[in-house]
């Protein structure tokens, strides 16, 4: 373990990136920190030793996004071990990319002398759980379902769901968790459509609406729908395409994100 003295200007979600490694695995190296918010200049923050990194060869049609995908890495722990790409949307053939190792789960729960314990229902985002992972799919698929039926009611074409656009506000989702956060501007993707473009997504017009704490599909659609912006966008005829995304946090409490655009 290395460490590293504050200056001015600086985020833990900085010197995360900077260090590429995830935010939870830098907070556990600093116990001492119970603020992540509250870091000053001259404090000295504990890097936690990162494995060896591998290089790959950007080839025609990559992203930084299928990079990391493709190695088993985030995207923000890729973006952070090369701090020389400012923009994820402009890499190019034979530009070397360094791999991070793969960090650790970041849900790996606090009780890690039980591993062989497979029911302990602390890990709920943990994508080798079936149930889990079929239930918070479930979810996404009457999200939209019933979208277009408030899209019928109202005279307006069926959105189609766009896999990419799923997974794009799934991870939405799960950053609102991974970093203690709600809002459209994301600490590690920026704007929802600034995110759009940094996983390849190409549009000519985009909107997103995300809720947390509703329990179930009908009640994330009631909040909406209840809600003049939201309900704009639900049955705005200039989309035709939707991905939506859920994530449970390890309380169980649910954060729901709709993404639309027009291809």
């Amino acid at each position: 373990m290395t460490t590293y003295t504050v200056v001015s200007g600086d985020t833990m979600w900085g010197i995360a990136r900077k260090y590429g490694i995830g935010i939870n695995e830098l907070l556990t190296a600093n116990p001492q920190i119970s603020n992540s918010s509250l870091i000053f200049p001259g404090q000295t923050i504990n890097i936690p030793s990162s494995n060896t990194s591998s290089n790959y060869t950007v080839m025609n049609g990559d992203t930084m996004w299928h990079i990391a995908t493709k190695h088993g890495v985030g995207l923000s722990a890729l973006m952070g071990a090369n701090p020389n790409i400012s923009n994820p949307a402009l890499i190019f053939p034979g530009q070397t990319i360094n791999i991070p190792s793969t960090p650790s789960t970041p849900s790996t729960p606090s009780t890690p002398s039980t591993p062989s314990t497979p029911s302990t229902p602390s890990t709920p985002s943990t994508p080798s759980t079936p149930s889990a992972t079929n239930d918070i799919r479930a979810l996404e698929t009457e999200v939209i379902r019933l979208v277009n039926a408030e899209r019928a009611k109202a005279g307006r074409a069926a959105l189609t769901e766009n896999n990419q656009i799923s997974n794009v506000a799934r991870t939405k989702s799960q950053d609102f968790i991974n970093n203690n956060y709600f809002s459209h501007t994301s600490p590690t993707y920026g704007s929802p459509f600034d995110m759009l473009k940094s996983f390849g997504i190409t549009y000519t017009a985009a909107a997103e609406n995300i809720a947390s704490g509703q329990r179930t599909a009908a009640e994330a659609m009631n909040s909406w729908m209840n809600s003049a912006g939201h309900r704009e966008n639900i049955l705005n005829s200039t989309y035709n395409q939707i991905g939506v995304g859920v994530a449970r946090d390890k309380n169980g409490n649910l954060y729901w994100t709709q993404m639309f655009t027009r291809s």
